[in-house]
């Protein structure tokens, strides 16, 4: 059992955790990530290492909860355990100096490209964050990229914070600027970084995404994690997450994660209305 320490909402439907995991702490590196089983029988479920504090023998992922799991996940709080915390998993990000690196975070996609943009500020990197979210109370991790980084930029898709517009628009200023860009790294929705490849590849400039598959084992047994890069099959959990952009297949990406909608949904309805039974009995007791 893996103990929570500290649990709190930084946005709707977001919630960061500190979990007492001291192996894990020692060994991560940024871009890797744990497979997280709630219960014997639960879902396993990837989530990526914000941080670690090695002294404190801590971890720290953020949550965002929109299925079945990731829901029961934020119903926990500091004190409570989790069953299974298996990590850390997946290659490490590339990190060397390369220049100007960018890091572009779309929604909670920001807590994935935190600990990369952090050491790639600590090999010497000039760093630029974009972080992007659809309204100004969806935007996380402000301030901890403002700590890391030489610039950050922050869009909102309705305009209430920062520049109006998408992650996408503040790159391609960046980029008519007549800045030299060494690396883009952009972490979000499939669409989201799809769309930042297109932008980046007229200029040649080294792009990497981190690719969010399904997975179930972590260990390339089970296949679900399988994604089309420079038109061969690879495992995300272990040949990944992280992957030039330029060579990855979307479209196909974004249509395997469509497989388990209907699952998917009538799991997260079937919690959601025992969720609503447990507080109406808690109500009337």
């Amino acid at each position: 059992m893996f103990k929570i320490v500290s649990a709190e909402f930084i946005a709707p439907e977001i919630k960061k955790f500190i979990i007492v995991a001291p192996k894990i702490a020692r060994k991560r590196k940024a871009g890797q990530f744990v497979i997280i089983r709630l219960k014997e029988g639960g879902e396993r479920i990837p989530i990526t290492i914000a941080d670690s504090d090695i002294e404190n023998g801590t971890i720290t992922i953020i949550v965002q909860g929109i299925g079945k799991t990731t829901r029961e996940l934020n119903s926990h709080e500091g004190g409570d355990e989790i069953l299974d915390v298996v990590g850390p998993l997946g290659k490490p990000s590339e990190i060397e100096n390369f220049g100007t690196a960018i890091s572009i975070g779309g929604g909670v996609g920001t807590a994935i490209a935190y600990p990369t943009a952090s050491a790639l500020k600590q090999a010497g990197n000039y760093t630029i964050s974009i972080i992007g979210g659809r309204s100004k109370n969806l935007v996380i991790l402000e301030n901890e990229m403002k700590a890391i980084c030489d610039e950050v930029h922050v869009t909102t898709d309705d305009g209430s914070y920062g520049t109006k517009g998408f992650v996408t628009g503040k790159l391609q200023e960046l980029i008519d600027s007549g800045r030299k860009i060494d690396l883009v790294l952009a972490i979000g929705p499939i669409p989201m970084m799809k769309a930042v490849a297109e932008t980046t590849r007229p200029y040649g400039i080294k792009t990497i995404v981190s690719l969010n598959p399904i997975m179930v084992d972590g260990t390339g047994m089970c296949g679900g994690c399988r994604a089309t890069v420079d038109g061969k099959n690879v495992f995300v959990c272990v040949d990944g997450p992280e992957f030039d952009a330029h060579k990855v297949d979307f479209t196909i990406l974004e249509q395997r994660n469509r497989s388990y909608l209907q699952e998917e949904k009538s799991s997260l309805e079937k919690f959601e209305c025992q969720s609503e039974k447990a507080i109406a009995e808690l109500a009337s007791s």
